[in-house]
């Protein structure tokens, strides 16, 4: 078995690069990363009485749309990604408790995979939800961001997004 290498370094292992991705066929890809929210308790259900509405507006709304927007620009944030052609996003977040549990996949029909196109949607939404309930509290946590799943390229990881 061949030891793991970064990808991301040159022939040297000394420099930063772009992994070349030409002569990689073009396969359907997907990806499924979650994010995790965590409110205290109190701010949790004033957050759930109110509707997850606060005077700059519905919050899960605004952090779906962020967490796509995400997606879309995970290869302006991310140096060494490549621009992507998504083909869909999904993002979908659900209120257990006192957490906010945000699903995010991500489509599309190409070289290289969705991977961090997930994770950075799953984390801009559970960033806009901070930020938009930051007036409550600064007490909340934004953890267990993981990818739980993909599909396509060299080989599936996970269960299937």
């Amino acid at each position: 078995m061949t030891e793991p290498t970064l990808t991301h370094l040159d022939e040297h292992g000394e420099r930063p690069r772009m992994v070349e991705v030409g002569g990689k066929a073009v396969t359907r890809r997907e990806a499924h990363a979650q994010a995790r929210l965590r409110f205290p308790p109190d701010v949790a259900r004033i957050l759930t009485e109110a509707g997850f509405t606060t005077k700059k507006g519905a919050v899960l709304t605004i952090a779906q749309i962020a967490g796509i927007s995400g997606v879309k620009a995970t290869s302006s944030l991310i140096p060494l990604c490549h621009p992507l052609q998504i083909d869909g996003c999904t993002l979908d977040i659900a209120v257990e408790d006192d957490e906010a549990i945000i699903n995010c996949r991500v489509t599309c029909t190409g070289r290289t995979g969705v991977e961090m196109e997930a994770l950075t949607g799953a984390s801009v939404a559970a960033l806009t939800i901070y930020d938009m309930c930051k007036a409550l509290t600064h007490d909340m946590e934004i953890h267990s961001v993981r990818l739980l799943g993909k599909t396509g390229g060299k080989r599936d990881v996970g269960v299937p997004p």
